[in-house]
């Protein structure tokens, strides 16, 4: 999972409890889609499910790996020289030769590409970094099947932690036509589970940690990013 943001989410247990030891699943529920819906809104972004391209400004051109090349950038080229070919045969981008250059492309948003696209530019370092994504479908949250809490001497903080383990099952909203109509491609380079379905329920769990004030927190995810680190699959072969 990749943060867009930064946002902790801070539940106070009272509105969550039944009981002494039992928390309201209903409640939870709406927490968690809220959560979902609140990320998605404040990030201005399609969906929860990412196709990550690379590194990339559009539009862009072709570049071809250099002698003096560091691996992180030989790594992005090898990256961008998968995804670009397969989202311009999709239809996301556009590929027209670059003149003179056999092998060489020019790329660039196509409108639809607009729509689906995420960047997120870094501005840390001395020349900003553009990450760029196309992401599709929102999380709807169907059910909370189970919470369970348990306290560990040594948690994920190194000290004693009680965790509640909140399972769930969701579907996926609006999944479109260009995900629906390319699953072969789009699994052969980004893995068999990049391609959520409309209508079919997926399990997911969320793990929540117990402060000492007793309220619950979470470091709130906002979107899967899928690397591009398979075959690229075309119309060609």
């Amino acid at each position: 999972m990749k943060k867009i943001i930064q946002l902790i989410t801070v539940i106070f247990v009272t509105s969550l409890l039944l009981g002494c030891d039992t928390y309201n699943k209903d409640e939870f529920k709406k927490l968690i889609q809220n959560s979902y819906d609140r990320v998605q809104a404040k990030a201005k972004i399609k969906g929860n499910f990412c196709y990550y391209l690379g590194s990339v400004k559009f539009p862009y051109t072709d570049e071809p790996v250099l002698a003096d090349d560091i691996q992180w950038v030989i790594w992005n080229k090898g990256k961008l020289s998968r995804s670009l070919p397969l989202f311009a045969e999709i239809g996301l981008l556009t590929r027209r030769p670059v003149d003179g250059k056999e092998g060489l492309y020019h790329y660039d948003l196509t409108d639809l590409g607009r729509e689906y696209q995420y960047e997120d530019i870094d501005r840390r370092d001395v020349e900003p970094i553009y990450d760029n994504s196309f992401c599709y479908g929102p999380i709807k949250v169907i059910k909370v099947t189970d919470v369970s809490e348990k306290t560990y001497e040594r948690g994920l903080s190194g000290y004693n932690e009680t965790q509640i383990t909140v399972k769930i099952n969701y579907q996926v909203v609006n999944t479109p036509e260009w995900v629906i109509n390319n699953q072969d491609k789009l699994k052969a380079l980004y893995g068999l589970y990049s391609v959520l379905l409309p209508d079919v329920t997926y399990p997911q769990s969320l793990l929540y940690i117990k402060g000492k004030d007793g309220n619950l927190y979470q470091d709130s995810w906002s979107y899967l990013e899928m690397n591009p680190s398979g075959k690229l699959l075309t119309d060609k072969e």
